[in-house]
């Protein structure tokens, strides 16, 4: 069979995003519906780092033909016009669904809930397609992007106003510039990270996901990937205006979230470090996501008071009285403080609570939550309790397992599996999985030699549920209901590839409705991969062809009589 290079993977694709992603360890099931949610991460050579300067090539089969051959001659059908979707108003050029201003006034500002998600029924969902902004360009290529963007991309003024003397993000002409700066590091973030280095081991291999809450631009997450250090960055829409669609344009991980009412949509035990900072939040509920043994770094008031407090405007006493109650949460969170040096202050979280359960009894003002799945957080409320670590034998163990260092990690199977409490999943099968994705990815194309990062998403209620076991592997991912909006600005990712979703969701929700969403979060030029059963793939490329998108249907390294397919997406000759 003649094979063929399709032009539309014939570039780098900076960000990606795996969506459905119903098993993370699709081979151990022979259905053709299983999905997985770490094939690219897979076969990377360095995850975190981003790279536009090479080509990236695809060696696959052509495009499949399904028009009927026999010699009966039939009369001509007259031709049958597609129903195009139209484009929406250019003031939905930056909708988010579930995150719509317009629909915050509905819900209580008590606890910042109008700030949560909140997305429209299915009879509300948009059913056309958002447009680019007005002299949209293409973003720069990394490394470039993490200092430039086009404003026309982002035309939004207000922080290069707002946080002009903190150094976030200044406009030079027609280019966004990010100069380094933060809240906490005004003349730059390398001068922070420094003072964080000298007490968090950054270098060691054991500091791998971070999770940077009110993260601005995400100048911090971007300064750790100089460590091979992969961090989600997290802010909701707030009067900042798009300081996540700013990052995001930068090409760094980042989502819109806040710590209001629900669990942040992360396993447990997920992160070997947390930050803050000034991100003015309940910072005491991080407590979930923090590894044993992690780090709880924090900056900003009341941290550094007494030689602060006049720059800050605030009263010392105040301030003080804020030290103090801190202190004392900490405490009653069984973290051990380890230093304190300006402007920064760090407390680690126990490895294991079996001093903590005996500290808890005295104290008797904490509490262990009584909930049986720590990992559940799609609109899981928080309670005001500590989430019990695994038990262990003696109080050396670390709760749930002792992880490799990176980049190890990302090759062997991880504590998870390795005891057997993530039902259905072996060593063996864990394996294997990892084998088959290697094959697949290299029948993709050849992202092993470009460095990109991946947005795993899994279902919430997918089982059995894998987003922890990827974090153990020093991946990054969501939970997610497809049924709903993404927590993204429109024009996030370069690659989306989805596996059996469609599948899993045919019966849930309309198709129609994930496929304009992935329209919306796609950017210009980007590309598609679907996997699935053949009847759902042509009903896919049925939808997608009137979204005006190239789209070719082509068999998966399985051969021409499997059934599953591959539905191949250009969006380069997409509706402007």
């Amino acid at each position: 069979m003649a094979v063929k290079t399709p032009p539309l993977i014939l570039k780098l694709f900076l960000t990606i995003i795996l969506v459905s992603l119903f098993y993370f360890l699709g081979s151990y099931s022979s259905s053709s519906n299983s999905t997985t949610t770490t094939p690219l991460h897979d076969h990377l050579q360095n995850p975190p780092s981003l790279n536009c300067n090479s080509t990236t090539h695809v060696s696959i089969s052509p495009p499949l033909d399904y028009e009927p051959h026999h010699s009966l001659s039939l009369p001509p059908q007259p031709p049958q016009k597609l129903l195009l979707f139209e484009l929406c108003p250019k003031n939905f050029t930056n909708y988010m669904p579930c995150h719509d201003p317009s629909r915050e006034i509905n819900f209580t500002r008590n606890r910042f809930f109008y700030r949560e998600r909140h997305c429209p029924g299915a009879h509300q969902r948009l059913k056309c397609l958002l447009p680019k902004p007005a002299g949209y360009k293409k973003p720069f290529s990394w490394p470039q992007s993490r200092d430039y963007a086009w404003f026309n991309n982002v035309p939004f003024k207000k922080l290069t106003v707002y946080k002009k003397s903190q150094n976030w993000v200044r406009l030079q002409g027609n280019r966004l510039v990010f100069p380094g700066g933060g809240t906490s590091f005004p003349m730059g973030v390398k001068g922070y990270v420094d003072v964080i280095r000298r007490i968090v081991p950054f270098k060691s291999g054991t500091i791998r996901n971070v999770l940077d809450v009110g993260c601005g631009v995400a100048s911090f997450g971007a300064s750790l990937l100089d460590y091979d250090i992969l961090t989600m960055s997290i802010a909701p829409r707030d009067i900042h205006e798009a300081q996540v669609q700013f990052a995001l344009e930068r090409g760094l991980p980042a989502m819109l979230g806040i710590l209001s009412t629900y669990r942040l949509p992360y396993p447990s035990r997920s992160f070997d470090m947390v930050h803050c900072s000034r991100c003015l939040v309940p910072w005491t509920h991080y407590d979930r996501v923090l590894r044993p043994g992690g780090y709880w770094v924090l900056s900003g008031p009341p941290i550094s008071w007494r030689t602060s407090y006049k720059g800050w405007k605030r009263e010392a006493k105040d301030l003080e009285k804020e030290q103090i109650i801190l202190e004392d949460v900490a405490k009653r969170l069984c973290w051990k403080k380890i230093a304190e040096r300006d402007p920064i202050a760090v407390w680690r979280k126990p490895t294991n609570h079996k001093h903590c359960i005996r500290k808890l009894k005295v104290l008797k003002s904490s509490r262990f939550c009584s909930t049986s799945d720590s990992d559940a957080a799609w609109y899981t409320k928080m309670d005001p309790c500590i989430t019990p670590l695994p038990e262990v034998q003696d109080i050396h163990n670390i709760s749930g397992g002792s992880l490799e260092k990176w980049p190890k990690r990302l090759k062997k199977a991880p504590p998870r599996i390795t005891s057997g409490t993530m039902e259905g999943i072996t060593v063996k099968s864990f394996n294997e999985d990892d084998r088959l994705w290697k094959e697949r990815v290299s029948y993709y194309a050849a992202f092993s030699k470009h460095p990109v990062w991946v947005m795993n998403v899994v279902p919430f209620d997918a089982k059995p549920n894998t987003l922890a076991v990827l974090y153990e592997r020093g991946l990054i991912g969501t939970f997610m209901d497809w049924c709903e909006a993404f927590s993204t600005y429109p024009r996030t990712y370069d690659l989306i590839h989805a596996h059996g979703v469609f599948s899993m969701y045919m019966d849930k929700c309309d198709i129609v409705d994930i496929l304009v969403e992935i329209y919306r979060i796609l950017r210009p030029e980007g590309a598609v991969i679907v996997r699935d059963h053949v009847d759902i793939i042509l009903k896919v490329k049925g939808i997608t062809d009137r979204m005006r998108w190239n789209s070719k249907i082509l068999h998966t390294e399985k051969g021409p009589f499997h059934p599953e397919k591959i539905l191949m997406v250009d969006n380069s000759v997409a509706a402007s």
